[in-house]
């Protein structure tokens, strides 16, 4: 990775690797806040923006390139954290002259950038995150992603995620899911089986079951009205929403 041209903002406003360092004059969030996390991938599809699921007061950290879906989404982002491999420099210097603040990592490092901004937003003291982005052209970087939602390590957060048309539910308990009558919905074990799944609202309902990892049983399953419900007793679910693409 070529050096940051002196002068950067990422060349004169770094704070040292795995700290939360919210922007100047912000509030540093306390336990329960919300927090939304913006994710490298795929630019921004403007019928994918929906403002009305935006939490009020929320820490914005954007992991690295993630950065470039603060504009489309009307957020101000208070954290930028990663290796700054893949970061528009010009919008990096935008960010921090409206007071967002650099943590820089090494680019030879075991998290992805993703990682350390969730890491970021737990340490915060956060208890909600609202994840936007990581769709792109990689396979192996979208399955990842989708992969660290269920990580253990997560286990006191709620977690949605907005990637591209689709909405996921990380669901460790229970999840109310939102949506339009035929809608599809999948629900995909992950890091294990899950066990307990009882469902509401859903076309093909699940009685206490287990849905053992690997199993496509829960692929394409359909709402019945605007809510259903999506519980477990153990283990974790994805549960997709995948929208309409544009």
């Amino acid at each position: 990775m070529a050096p940051p041209p002196k002068g950067s903002a990422a060349d004169r406003d770094v704070s040292g690797p795995g700290r939360d360092v919210p922007g100047p004059g912000r509030d540093v969030p306390g336990p329960g806040r919300d927090v939304i996390v913006l994710v490298g991938g795929e630019p921004t599809d403007a019928a994918h923006v929906d403002r009305s699921i935006l939490p009020a007061g929320a820490l914005v950290i954007a992991a690295d390139s993630g950065l470039a879906h603060a504009a489309p989404w009307g957020l101000v982002v208070d954290v930028v954290v990663g290796d700054l491999d893949s970061v528009d420099r010009a919008e990096l210097d935008a960010a921090v002259a409206a007071g967002a603040r650099v943590d820089e990592h090494p680019e030879a490092k075991d998290e992805t950038d993703f990682e350390l901004a969730l890491a970021s937003a737990r340490d915060a003291g956060a208890r909600r995150v609202l994840v936007i982005g990581g769709a792109g052209r990689r396979l192996d970087h979208l399955l990842g992603n989708l992969l660290l939602l269920g990580s253990d390590a997560w286990a006191g957060l709620e977690i949605q995620a907005r990637i591209g048309p689709a909405h996921v539910w990380v669901v460790r308990t229970e999840a109310a899911i939102t949506g339009a009558p035929g809608d599809l919905l999948t629900l995909l074990p992950v890091g294990g089986p899950a066990s307990g799944v009882l469902t509401t609202g859903l076309r093909y309902p699940l009685h206490a079951e287990t849905l053992p990892a690997g199993t496509p049983r829960g692929v394409s399953n359909e709402l019945l009205g605007h809510e259903a419900t999506v519980r477990v007793s153990g283990g974790v679910l994805l549960a997709i929403h995948p929208g309409a693409e544009s």
